[in-house]
C-alpha cells in the first residue's frame, strides 16, 4: 500500500471546515491543502491581520478561505465566534495551541495551556455541535504520554507550576475529550464522529514561545530533527478527510517513535482510555466553561 500524502485527499468541494489557529504552522499547512481540495475553510485566528495575510496566499485555489477572529483564551471570544457560524460545518479542526509557556492565566482565570489547548476547544466544540454534520478532529501530542491529569486542579492552583507537565496535561485532556466525545456520539445514536491526531515532531512557531533558553535548543532541533509543517499536517488532514475513518481513531506518523512519517492509526497511553476520569474531566470542563455540549442524533 502506498504511503498516504496530501494528494490522496478526497475532493472537498461543497464542504466547510473550521480550523483554529489556521494562520501559521500546521493549521496553515492543513488549510492550504483543504482549500486546494475545494473546501471552504473558516480560518479561526486570534490575530486577524496575520490571518488575512495568510489567506491572501491561498487565492486562486479551487476552494475558499475566510478569516474570523477567535481567541481560545477568552470564553467571550469563543461565544462571539460561535455566534458568527450560522451555517453547517462539516468538520471542526481543534488545532490551535500553546506549548510550555510561562505561568500565566487566560481572561477567565484558567492556566493558559489548559485554558487554550483544552477548555477553549471544549467550549467551542459544544457551541458548534448543532452545526456539525460530519466530524470533530482534536489535536493532541505524543507528549500526552507524560501527562498526569488532576481533574480537581486543572488550573495548577494547588501544585507548583511546571510548564512541560502542564502542556502534557493539556494534551492528555484533549485526547481524553476526543475519546469521550466519540463515546457520547455512539450512546446518543449520532452519526457524527470524533477523532484525534498528533503531528509528530514538526517545526512550527510553537517551539519559539517558551520564553526561555529552550527556544534556542528547540530551534536547533527544528533544523536538525523536525519535519516541516506540511508533513506535520498530514495526520490532521487524514483525520479530517478520510471518508471511512472510524470515530475514536487517533492518527499519527508511522515512523520510529511517531516522530515523522505518513499518517496512520496509532495507539495512546492507558491513562487516555480511563473512562471514569474522562467523564469527570467532561463534567469539570462543563462547570468551568459554562458550556455543556448537547450530543444528540444528527442525521445526515
Amino acid at each position: 500500500m502506498d504511503r498516504w500524502t496530501a494528494s490522496d485527499i478526497t475532493p472537498q468541494t461543497g464542504r466547510t471546515v473550521v480550523v483554529t489557529g489556521a494562520n501559521s504552522g500546521i493549521g496553515l499547512a492543513a488549510t492550504r491543502e483543504l482549500v486546494r481540495a475545494g473546501a471552504r475553510v473558516v480560518m479561526a485566528v486570534r490575530d486577524t491581520a496575520k490571518g488575512e495575510a495568510a489567506a491572501a496566499g491561498l487565492a486562486g485555489s479551487p476552494g475558499t478561505a475566510e478569516v474570523r477572529r477567535l481567541d481560545l483564551a477568552d470564553l467571550a471570544s469563543v461565544h462571539g465566534f460561535a455566534a458568527t457560524v450560522d451555517h453547517p460545518v462539516d468538520v471542526l479542526v481543534n488545532n490551535a495551541g500553546l506549548m510550555a509557556v510561562p505561568h500565566r492565566r487566560t481572561a477567565d482565570g484558567f492556566e493558559m495551556q489548559i485554558g487554550t489547548n483544552f477548555l477553549g476547544h471544549f467550549a467551542l466544540t459544544g457551541l458548534l455541535l448543532p452545526r456539525l454534520t460530519d466530524r470533530v478532529v482534536t489535536l493532541s501530542s505524543a507528549a500526552h504520554r507524560l501527562g498526569q491529569l488532576d481533574v480537581d486542579d486543572l488550573n495548577w492552583e494547588r501544585r507548583r507550576y511546571q510548564r512541560w507537565f502542564a502542556y502534557s496535561q493539556s494534551k492528555l485532556a484533549d485526547l481524553m475529550f476526543a475519546y469521550e466525545l466519540q463515546r457520547r456520539f455512539v450512546a446518543a445514536g449520532s452519526l457524527l464522529r470524533s477523532v484525534a491526531a498528533h503531528p509528530g515532531y514538526a517545526a512550527t512557531n510553537l517551539q519559539s514561545r517558551t520564553e526561555s533558553v529552550q527556544d534556542r535548543v528547540m530551534g536547533l532541533l527544528n533544523r536538525v530533527v523536525a519535519q516541516g509543517p506540511e508533513a506535520g499536517a498530514l495526520p490532521t488532514l487524514y483525520a479530517a478527510t478520510e471518508p471511512d475513518l472510524p470515530g475514536g481513531s487517533y492518527i499519527g506518523p508511522d515512523g520510529p517513535g511517531e516522530v515523522a512519517g505518513a499518517p496512520r492509526p496509532v495507539g495512546s497511553s492507558a491513562a487516555s482510555h480511563d473512562r471514569v476520569v474522562a467523564r469527570a474531566l467532561w463534567e469539570r470542563a462543563a462547570a468551568l466553561t459554562g458550556v455543556r455540549p448537547d450530543v444528540v442524533p444528527a442525521p445526515r
